[in-house]
C-alpha cells in the first residue's frame, strides 16, 4: 500500500443494540445519532475476543466497495467532517470521525463508553459534507466510518489518529506525523504474505475531566483476535499505555508484539547513491535497544539491497524503538514533510516480556512513499492454536527516547567513504571509511585530549587506522577507522568510545554490504 495515500487523511457482532441497560449518564452531543445502552467492560471485551478465536474466521462483507474504491486521494480531500457533530466537543479531548476510502475500505464499528454502558455511534451520510464531490447520492445509508482522530483543544488540528487495519499514529510533541504503531504484527518479511488484523470495533470512554482519553479495541484477523485498552495523554509529548490480551485462533509462525511501522530511504550513512535533491529523507534514522542486562545499542537504518531481518536476541528488554535522532532542518532541507520533526517511537514494557529478541526488517525502497521499516518484539516461544498472550507497554511518541543516561554518549551521525588518507594516490583498494560521531554524556564537557579509543569488532575483514577525536567548535567526539574487505558479504560491525577502563557511549552496531563488483 502506498504510504502516503494510506495516511493522506489522517491529520465481529457489534455491541447488541435495543438490549436492557442502564439509563445514559449524560445525553449524547447534538448531531450524532446513539444506539441504545449495553454493559460494557474490558473483562467483557475479553470475553468476546476470545469467543471470537474459538470460531473460525470469517471476513466480514463490505457495502458498495465498488463505489468506496473510486474515492482516490484526491477526492477524499473534498469530503469534509463537520464540526457539529464532534463528539466531546467542549472536553479536552474531542473526537472526529474519518469517511471510507480507496486505501481504507473496511468500515469500523465505533462506541461511547459512559458509567458502565456502551452505546454505538450510528453512522450518517450528515456527519460529512461531500457535496459536489459527485457520490453524495449514491452511497448507502449504513456506510460506516473509517476510523477516527482525537483533536486539540481548538479543534483544528489533531494528535491521535485510529484508521486502517491495526494503526495508530501520534504527532508527539512536534506536531508532525511520521511513524506508526500496530496492535499487533504477523508473519511480518517472511516469503509468505503478511497478515494485517484489523480493530474491527473500538469504545470511547468518556473522559470527564480526566487528562486522559481511554480506548478499547477489538482485534481480529485469520489467525488472532484479542482486546485492547490503550490510555492515552498529550502533554509534553504524547503517551499511550496498552494492555493486550490475545487468543490465537491458528499456529502463528511469527508473532511480532508492539511493533512500530517507519520510513527510511536514505540518509548521511549512504547519501551517496540518494535520487533526489534533499540531502536525506527518513521518519526514522535508527534502531535503540535499552536491553534487559543494561546495554545501550545504537543500530542506524539502511535501504538494503533486499528484504534484511536482524533479530536482536534478549531476555526482558527494557526499552526499544524507532528514533528520529537527527532534528537539524538543514540537513533535510524539506519545507513539507518536515522529517526533523518526525517523532520519535520508544516501547518500554511494563512486566517482564521474557526470552525472545527484537526484531528489524528493512525493506528495499525507491522512494519516501513506501513504509519500508518495521522493529517488534517476537517471543522465543511459539504462538500456538488456542495460546493465549497478553502483554502490556508503553509507548512515547516524542523528540527523543526517554530515560537516556547522563552518563553516556550517544551515536548522532555515521557517514561512509573512501578509505586511505586523502592525496596518497591510489587510494587503497577495497577498503572503506567510517566516521561515526557522538555527544552528550561524559565527552559534553570533555576538553580535547587522545586517549579516547574505539573499541571495534567486525565480522570479517580487518580494521585500519582507528582513532578518536573532538571535532574542532563542537561538543562532539568523531571515532573514525578503515575498514579493508573483499566480496560483497555483508559484515557485521560494533564499536563503542572508551578511556582507560571507563566506557563512554552506547554501542553502535551497523551491517555494512560492500559494493558489488562492476
Amino acid at each position: 500500500m502506498d504510504r502516503r495515500q494510506f495516511l493522506a487523511h489522517a491529520a465481529g457482532a457489534g455491541v447488541v443494540l435495543g438490549g436492557a441497560g442502564r439509563a445514559w449518564a449524560n445525553p449524547p452531543p447534538e448531531g450524532l445519532n446513539f444506539g441504545l445502552p449495553t454493559p460494557f467492560d474490558f473483562n467483557r471485551l475479553r470475553a468476546r475476543a476470545k469467543a471470537l478465536a474459538a470460531a473460525p474466521y470469517r471476513p466480514a462483507s463490505f457495502p458498495a466497495q465498488a463505489l468506496v474504491h473510486s474515492i482516490d486521494f484526491d477526492l477524499i480531500q473534498k469530503i469534509k467532517f463537520r464540526s457539529a457533530c464532534t463528539l466531546w466537543p467542549d472536553s479536552r479531548f474531542p473526537v472526529r470521525f474519518f469517511h471510507l476510502h480507496r486505501y481504507v475500505p473496511q468500515p469500523v464499528k465505533i462506541h461511547v463508553v459512559a458509567g458502565g454502558n456502551a452505546r454505538e455511534i450510528i453512522y450518517s451520510a450528515r456527519y460529512f459534507d461531500d457535496s459536489g464531490t459527485g457520490i453524495d447520492r449514491k452511497l448507502p445509508p449504513d456506510l460506516g466510518f473509517a476510523g477516527f482522530r482525537v483533536m486539540n483543544g481548538g479543534k483544528e488540528t489533531d494528535w491521535l489518529a485510529f484508521q486502517g487495519a491495526s494503526y495508530f499514529r501520534s504527532c508527539g510533541d512536534e506536531d508532525q506525523y511520521g511513524a506508526s504503531a500496530r496492535g499487533i504484527a504477523i508473519d511480518t518479511g517472511m516469503t509468505k504474505p503478511e497478515e494485517f488484523p484489523r480493530f474491527t470495533e473500538f469504545w470511547l470512554e468518556e473522559p470527564k475531566g480526566a487528562d486522559a482519553i481511554i480506548i478499547y479495541a477489538l482485534l481480529d484477523g485469520p489467525s488472532v483476535s484479542g482486546a485492547y485498552r490503550i490510555e492515552a495523554t498529550h502533554q509534553t509529548g504524547v503517551l499511550t499505555t496498552i494492555e493486550a490480551d490475545l487468543f490465537a485462533r491458528a499456529d502463528i509462525e511469527r508473532l511480532g508484539i508492539a511493533p512500530l511501522t517507519s520510513m527510511f530511504w536514505y540518509g548521511e550513512n549512504n547519501d551517496g547513491r540518494r535520487a533526489d535533491w534533499r540531502p536525506e529523507i527518513h521518519d526514522s534514522d535508527g534502531l535503540a535497544l535499552w536491553t534487559g542486562k543494561g546495554e545501550r545499542i545504537w543500530r542506524p537504518l539502511i535501504d538494503p539491497r533486499a528484504v534484511l531481518t536482524n533479530s536482536f536476541i534478549d531476555t526482558n528488554p527494557k526499552g526499544f524503538g524507532l528514533l528520529q535522532r537527527d532534528r537539524n532542518f538543514d540537513h533535510y532541507q524539506d519545507d513539507g514533510a518536515f522529517y526533523n520533526r518526525r517523532p520519535s517511537l520508544w516501547i518500554e514494557p511494563t512486566g517482564n516480556w521474557g526470552q525472545g529478541a527484537v526484531q528489524l526488517v528493512e525493506i528495499p525502497t525507491d522512494d519516501e512513499i513506501h513504509d519500508n521499516v518495521v522493529a517488534y518484539w517476537t517471543p522465543a516461544k511459539p504462538t500456538r492454536r488456542g495460546d493465549n498472550v497478553t502483554f502490556g507497554y508503553k509507548l512515547f511518541w516524542q523528540s527523543a527516547e526517554p530515560h537516556f543516561p547522563k552518563d553516556i554518549a550517544r551515536v548522532i551521525a555515521t557517514r561512509i567513504g573512501r578509505g586511505g588518507v586523502p592525496g596518497q594516490i591510489p587510494r587503497p583498494k577495497d577498503s572503506h571509511k567510517f566516521v561515526i560521531d557522538f555527544e552528550g554524556g561524559p565527552l559534553s564537557k570533555m576538553a580535547p585530549r587522545y586517549d579516547v579509543t574505539p573499541v571495534t569488532s567486525i565480522s570479517r575483514g580487518t580494521i585500519q587506522n582507528p582513532y578518536v577525536v573532538k571535532v574542532v567548535g563542537t561538543d562532539h567526539w568523531r571515532a573514525a577507522f578503515d575498514l579493508h574487505c573483499d566480496g560483497s558479504e555483508p559484515i557485521d560491525m560494533r564499536c563503542y568510545l572508551r578511556l582507560g577502563d571507563t566506557t563512554l557511549s552506547e554501542t553502535w552496531l551497523y551491517q555494512f554490504f560492500p559494493p558489488l563488483a562492476a
